[in-house]
């Protein structure tokens, strides 16, 4: 899977009732957990104990789950109930009939503590053959394969070139907040150019395509 060295291998299938029992999640979350998920298997650990890289110091682990789906698409909302309960780094790989999909959620270290996380982002591939989904474990340290490995499933939201993954000169950070304000830009553009089409007064008209003139000039420098 991924294409992982074998080393990283762990293969253990953990009960999907360990995500919802005895915690307190809504009846809605369980539901989702039991109708849409078939398995969940801890298939590989990635640490300096399985690859031959230095520890990181913020990334100890990267722990990869792979869920078999019921359907094609997943409630994000599980993805993130299993980050909030688990304190490492984790990449999850999504597998429904022949094809294979990798999720990663850009997490840091929380400010209640160093063995918090917090989620800010989740970044995605394309759904595709499993075959076709491979990662390239780059980097010195577990922070650096980490880095790598968000940024080649983000690919262009992060501005990921796949000549080079040590070669950018910004930090995933630093990208991660970019994409953010990008986002928001473009549901910022979206509705506005909605209540344009809809508005009937000239002087309305002009004022709002100022602003979509200014917010796509704000847009521009982000890309």
């Amino acid at each position: 899977m991924l294409g992982l060295p074998r080393s990283t291998e762990y293969g253990k299938r953990i009960p999907k009732q360990k995500f919802y029992d005895n915690l307190s999640i809504s009846r809605d979350l369980k539901r989702v957990f039991v109708e849409q998920i078939a398995t969940v298997y801890w298939s590989n650990k990635i640490s300096a104990d399985t690859l031959n890289v230095a520890a990181g110091e913020v990334v100890k682990e990267i722990e990869v789950f792979t869920i078999k789906l019921n359907q094609r698409s997943l409630d994000i909302r599980v993805l993130q109930q299993i980050d909030k309960q688990i304190p490492y780094h984790i990449l999850f790989a999504l597998e429904y009939e022949d094809r294979v999909q990798a999720w990663i959620g850009y997490k840091e270290p929380s400010l209640a503590g160093t063995n918090s996380f917090k989620v800010n982002s989740y970044y995605h591939t394309d759904w595709m053959p499993s075959a076709d989904l491979t990662l390239r474990i780059a980097g010195l340290s577990m922070d650096a394969v980490y880095d790598g490995c968000v940024r080649q499933i983000a690919g262009e939201r992060l501005g990921f070139k796949t000549a080079d993954i040590e070669g950018t000169t910004e930090s995933l950070k630093d990208a991660v907040e970019r994409d953010l304000k990008r986002q928001q830009l473009i549901k910022e553009i979206a509705a506005l150019e909605s209540k344009i089409a809809k508005e009937k007064q000239f002087n309305k008209q002009v004022a709002l395509n100022a602003e979509l003139k200014r917010l796509s000039n704000d847009l521009s420098l982000l890309m």
